[in-house]
């Protein structure tokens, strides 16, 4: 019985799917039908950070919204992490079935920013523009 726990358990790890880890290289990751591997797609070359891959996967989320189509997520890879961008802002985990933790958030009017530079009125909700400051007497 301990034997066939153990290939249970190897064969589960077996399926995990790695994030390439190509230097400063953005993909787009479309998922396989079931049992497929995933195919990665290279969108952009020499990113410096994982936030500009997000941008550079988000300007080709927009780009296909625009041209009639209707998936709002989409899923991309760098230095070996995953990017999941959907409604709420950008999203990044170790694998694609593992737990994400936010990298992003959504404003008001739909942009992406740093999740504690967002500002929000009384009811909770994002605003998409800041007020502007108080001026000072004097």
């Amino acid at each position: 019985m301990a034997t066939g726990v153990g290939l249970l358990a190897v064969g589960a790890c077996a399926e995990r799917v790695e994030a390439p880890y190509d230097r400063g290289v953005c993909f787009a990751v479309e998922l396989g039908a079931e049992g497929e591997p995933p195919t990665f797609n290279k969108v952009a070359d020499d990113q410096p950070q994982i936030e500009h891959c997000a941008a550079r996967l988000e300007e080709v989320r927009l780009r296909f919204l625009r041209m009639g189509g209707t998936r709002n997520e989409i899923t991309g890879a760098y230095h070996g992490q995953y990017i999941f961008i959907d409604r709420a802002g950008v999203w990044i985990g170790k694998s694609l079935e593992g737990a994400r933790f936010i990298a992003l958030a959504r404003t008001g009017d739909g942009r992406l920013a740093v999740p504690g530079a967002i500002s929000r009125d009384e009811s909770g909700r994002p605003v998409g523009v800041a007020a502007p400051p108080e001026p000072v007497p004097g």
